[in-house]
């Protein structure tokens, strides 16, 4: 063999080892792969808050995107003053009617056979309610962590985003870059639409959520209208996880109380189902039930659970980039893809 065969040979062995090894890096490396795809959302969100002043106002890019983060951040600010006392009074009400009504129905079910076998079969023999807190602690302080680097990643993302679409197009041959960058945009605006259609459903759950509960007469409906509206986030595991504290609280004044807020959950997930979700998905960004939900259960059966806060979007950009990179560029078959006119 030449030495230009050795060569072609090494270069070939390298590609093959480098893609072999991109599944063990993206294993070990998730962590860092959550936080820069919460960075992207980040970002993408600050570009939803700077399209109105372009479009409307004609203002420069860095213009409009320090009024978006202003106006966030205003936001957030004047939400956490004005209700911050009162959802964090609200919130420790829910933990601790939520963990006393826990604890009267691990009672009730140690003092029964079923109750027993129920308890070990779930909890290895009971739950600790001590535990369960110290791991909640622990979580927290990793998702602080974790959301102030993306914060701070997604500010320089959303300030320099042809700089980080550059890098990684560079990685790609010089003939494929127009093609890549007409790709990636695609998929951006796939994940565009989709986050506005996520931030609306929030807004009507998390105020429909409050609206049932205060009417049924639920302690602490603002804490959990916001509970529901932060659940939203997750599709269709979210909302369960949600109404799973609202029932608690509701157990410790009255089972009719439990069993009105039962019927209150159930009624907003139609409403959610039935009219709020087809809508949105008509106008913004249509995936199927089944893809988003199995996509969720993977995702954070091999990532853990900390994964199923991204696991939806992540879903719905290897949902977008499948239909655009194999049905449409690979099989040739005519797709529709959110965002095309």
């Amino acid at each position: 063999m030449t030495q230009g065969s050795y060569i072609d040979l090494l270069k070939r062995t390298l590609i093959v080892v480098g893609v072999a090894l991109v599944p063990v890096l993206v294993w070990y490396l998730f962590d860092v792969v959550l936080i820069a795809f919460g960075a992207i959302i980040f970002a993408t969100l600050l570009w939803l808050g700077a399209e109105p002043f372009m479009r409307w106002l004609s203002m420069r890019e860095g213009i409009a995107l320090v009024l978006s983060g202003l106006m966030i951040l205003l936001i957030v600010t004047t939400a956490g003053f004005l209700l911050g006392t009162q959802i964090a009074g609200q919130l420790q009400d829910v933990i601790q009617r939520a963990g006393s009504a826990a604890s009267e129905l691990q009672a009730n079910l140690a003092s029964s056979d079923l109750g027993k076998f129920v308890l070990e079969h779930v909890g290895g023999g009971g739950v600790s309610l001590t535990g369960t807190l110290a791991s909640v602690l622990t979580v927290s302080s990793n998702l602080i962590e974790g959301v102030v680097i993306a914060l701070i990643s997604g500010i320089y993302i959303a300030a320099q985003p042809r700089l980080y679409r550059d890098g990684f197009v560079q990685l790609f041959p010089p003939r494929m870059h127009p093609l890549v960058i007409k790709r990636l945009g695609a998929i951006t605006d796939a994940l565009r639409l989709w986050l506005i259609g996520q931030l609306i459903q929030m807004v009507l759950i998390g105020a429909l959520a409050t609206l049932f509960v205060w009417i049924i007469g639920v302690p602490s409906p603002a804490a959990l209208g916001l509970i529901a509206g932060l659940g939203e986030f997750v599709p269709y595991i979210g909302p369960i996880v949600a109404a799973v504290p609202a029932i608690l609280v509701a157990l410790t004044k009255s089972w009719q109380t439990a069993l009105w807020t039962v019927m209150a959950y159930i009624a907003l997930n139609q409403i959610e189902g039935h009219l709020v979700i087809p809508l949105i998905q008509r106008h913004l960004v249509f995936i199927p039930p089944a893809v988003i939900l199995l996509g969720i259960v993977a995702i954070t059966s091999l990532f853990g659970l900390a994964a199923a806060v991204f696991a939806a979007p992540i879903t719905v950009v290897i949902f977008i980039a499948v239909k655009i990179l194999y049905v449409r560029d690979t099989l040739h078959e005519p797709t529709q893809i959110p965002g095309e006119s």
